[in-house]
């Protein structure tokens, strides 16, 4: 198990454990119902990417589930016992964050590292194939109804991956969620972000999405460079006609989407590769 690492927060203490040794009850509140948050990070070169902001998501996840949890130390203390044996090659890092189990105690955190799964670098080389999904819900729905947890990184991932399946049991490798009134909302894993006439574009947070980090990052780099960035909606017809269309994830960085519910496109590959720059991820 080269390259793995398990640490948790126990005790107002971190430290390291066995890989292959228990952390969570049986009766814990995050694997039974998921209740909980969490955040993946990517490490290069020994270095964690954009561990503020984070830290920074993990903490409004958390606060927005009303989730009690480590302190910001304990955070920062358990990424670096997660990374203190200087391992090479790229890795993934996660945090989670449960209630714990109810009646017993305040919260469980853990952390664990493990190496990048070799899809994702060809997922950044060659592309991706994307397919759009319906979320079942209009756009404007989450943004004020709190209790269906709109831009919360929470735990309950059940509906995320089975269309990330779907998309892949017809053809494609990831999907693009829909809402009813036909706006683009986001990956089961990232953002969208596209181009078109020299702008950057990605979906407004208010429809509920998860705000992007690597999409963030990746606004403020490019404004700094003369870039104009715009937040709006979006409709499937309006990815079919930009410049570019790429989903974008803190682990991922930004994979360009080569086709979309099975047309393909075509896009220039000095801009994929300028945007790829762009998020510090290679």
């Amino acid at each position: 198990m080269t390259g793995i690492r398990v640490a948790v927060v126990q005790d107002g203490a971190v430290r390291a454990v066995d890989p292959e040794q228990p952390v969570f009850s049986a009766f814990d509140l995050g694997p039974t119902r998921g209740d909980g948050v969490f955040e993946s990070l990517l490490v290069q070169g020994g270095v964690v990417h954009k561990q503020l902001a984070h830290l920074d998501r993990l903490d409004r996840s958390a606060r927005l589930m009303d989730l009690p949890g480590p302190s910001r130390e304990q955070w920062e203390e358990l990424l670096r016992v997660l990374t203190e044996d200087g391992a090479d090659g790229d890795a993934v890092l996660k945090l989670l964050l449960t209630r714990g189990v109810d009646g017993q105690s305040a919260f469980s955190a853990v952390g664990t590292r493990a190496p990048l799964p070799a899809e994702i670098g060809r997922q950044r080389r060659d592309g991706i194939r994307v397919l759009t999904l319906t979320l079942g819900l209009p756009a404007d729905l989450r943004g004020g109804a709190p209790w269906l947890l709109g831009g919360v990184k929470y735990l309950s991932y059940a509906v995320n991956m089975a269309a990330q399946r779907h998309a892949r049991a017809n053809g494609a490798d990831d999907a693009v969620f829909v809402s009813l009134d036909g706006q683009v909302l986001e990956g089961p894993t990232s953002t969208v972000v596209w181009a078109g006439d020299g702008v950057l574009r990605t979906p407004p947070t208010a429809t509920g999405i998860l705000p992007g980090t690597t999409q963030q990052l990746l606004f403020r780099a490019a404004a700094e460079r003369g870039w104009r960035t715009e937040t709006g909606p979006a409709t499937v017809a309006g990815l079919h006609a930009a410049d570019g269309v790429w989903l974008v994830s803190s682990v991922r960085g930004a994979a360009e989407v080569t086709a979309l519910d099975g047309v393909r496109r075509r896009t220039d590959p000095g801009l994929t590769a300028r945007i790829a720059a762009l998020t510090g991820i290679g």
